[in-house]
């Protein structure tokens, strides 16, 4: 008689991730958001919106924050679930989307080519709230992707 075993590891499932993600990104966002009011860095995010209020910016920096959660689910459903990992892999996360949001996208899409991957001050402190964001989300992400 044979006796099936069981592959299955403790990662969740793609889709589970991808949820777990995504609303991990969104406590992060709200940490980092929190952070770019007090700056006065929502009008800015705005403009991506063709606005300069700032809840309007708040609303879209959610919905970015989301995507990008959703985009760590994918990559850290696949990782060993634990506190340190959520700290090192949000962290990373948090600098990966820095270089590719702020330094990058973010300037291209408002118009401002020159300002591509210029690091000043503000962009110093953008990295801070990236790395928060990251380590937000890495950490909620661990109990998120654990619920059934």
């Amino acid at each position: 008689m044979t006796t099936a075993v069981s592959t299955q590891t403790q990662n969740p499932s793609l889709a589970k991730s991808i949820v777990a993600g995504a609303i991990a990104g969104l406590g992060g966002g709200v940490v980092f958001g929190m952070m770019m009011a007090m700056m006065g860095m929502l009008p800015m995010v705005a403009m991506l919106a063709g606005s300069q209020d700032p809840l309007i910016g708040f609303i879209v920096h959610m919905a970015i924050s989301a995507f990008i959660g959703a985009v760590y689910g994918v990559v850290a459903g696949r990782l060993p679930q634990s506190a340190l990992t959520g700290i090192i892999a949000g962290a990373v996360n948090g600098v990966v989307w820095w270089v590719l949001g702020a330094l990058i996208a973010m300037p291209l899409m408002l118009g401002m080519s020159n300002m591509v991957l210029q690091i000043g001050e503000a962009q110093w402190m953008s990295l801070v709230g990236h790395v928060i964001y990251g380590v937000v989300a890495g950490l909620l992400f661990i109990p998120l992707a654990r619920r059934s």
